[in-house]
């Protein structure tokens, strides 16, 4: 197998293909609703963070694991497409991920995953050298113990760690003990620490596990981070929404663009703001990954919204 290059940053984690269906309104219990069109599309976090990151000019590589069938040729072509590395570990006769995402017309989405014990990525079928060549190493923690070895091997090497865990996976306490950027949704830090304040749930989380900023992206109400010092909260982009999926990824993907490029906190969290809005602009996971000057054009011209979810922006 052909040694590992340096590259920017590597993303070990969940790939998807999404079949997106739009409809009027989310279908009521027992009813029967008709489509009008429905669109096969590569997904899955880690992938369109990779995705996103290789398009605006960082050596990316994607970790990942596949089936041997038409999907797994389909991602392999988008990471060809934009000139990502594709680390691949292939299942002989098993199906890849798929997807059903059903859009609303507010752009609201709904994903109803699959789920086979044959994609799990296990810490066996990585090498440490995939890891160890890169700046930053970004996880979604869905395969809890890959996700853990990972990021072990990535603090031995001093290389910062940047994860979106969205859910409780057995273990993800262990691989948060590895996390430098921590990266969240603010069901998820609440959940965690059992607390109903999301400013106490981050001040405690970055606590009790030691990494250097603790985040929750908030939807229409932006993103809300802690530093250990202060908080800072930047606002989501007003922008006419066609397809919520993908925004947490191309987020993530943003503030991995400006760690790698020594951005402010504030520049990194309004920046990946804006590229969230403009994929939400699009159908689909990636439909909405832009180019490096349309994103900084939007922050100089678009609107923001309001929040109202009741932060408090006192520091320490």
């Amino acid at each position: 197998m052909m040694a590992a290059a340096q590259v920017d940053m590597v993303g070990v984690g969940l790939n998807a293909t999404d079949t997106v269906i739009p409809l009027a309104a989310y279908p009521g219990r027992g009813s029967k609703v008709e489509y009008g069109e429905r669109s096969v599309m590569p997904g899955g976090q880690v992938a369109s963070t990779v995705v996103a990151c290789q398009t605006w000019g960082l050596r990316s590589r994607y970790v990942g694991k596949l089936g041997d069938d038409d999907a797994a040729r389909l991602h392999q072509a988008a990471f060809d497409r934009v000139g990502a590395e594709a680390r691949i570990v292939t299942v002989p006769g098993a199906a890849s991920l798929h997807n059903f995402i059903m859009v609303d017309a507010g752009g609201e989405r709904t994903v109803i995953c699959q789920r086979d014990e044959r994609m799990v990525l296990r810490p066996e079928e990585l090498r440490r050298e995939w890891i160890a060549t890169a700046r930053v190493l970004h996880l979604d923690g869905h395969d809890t113990a890959a996700a853990t070895q990972a990021a072990v091997w990535a603090r031995q090497a001093g290389i910062p760690v940047v994860a979106d865990l969205d859910d409780l996976y057995p273990g993800v306490e262990e691989l948060v003990a590895h996390i430098d950027y921590l990266i969240v949704n603010k069901d998820f830090s609440r959940r965690l620490m059992d607390e109903t304040d999301l400013e106490r749930a981050l001040r405690r989380m970055q606590s009790r596990y030691g990494c250097r900023l603790s985040a929750a992206t908030l939807g229409k109400d932006g993103v809300l981070a802690w530093d250990g010092k202060q908080f800072l909260h930047s606002a989501a982009y007003r922008v006419p929404v066609v397809d919520t999926t993908g925004a947490g990824d191309i987020f993530r993907a943003g503030f991995i663009y400006g760690l790698l490029n020594d951005w402010p906190l504030e520049q990194q969290l309004d920046f990946s703001c804006a590229a969230a809005a403009m994929n939400c602009m699009a159908a689909g996971a990636r439909g909405g990954i832009r180019p490096l000057r349309a994103i900084e054009e939007l922050r100089t011209s678009c609107p923001r919204y309001r929040t109202n979810c009741g932060i408090r922006l006192a520091p320490g």
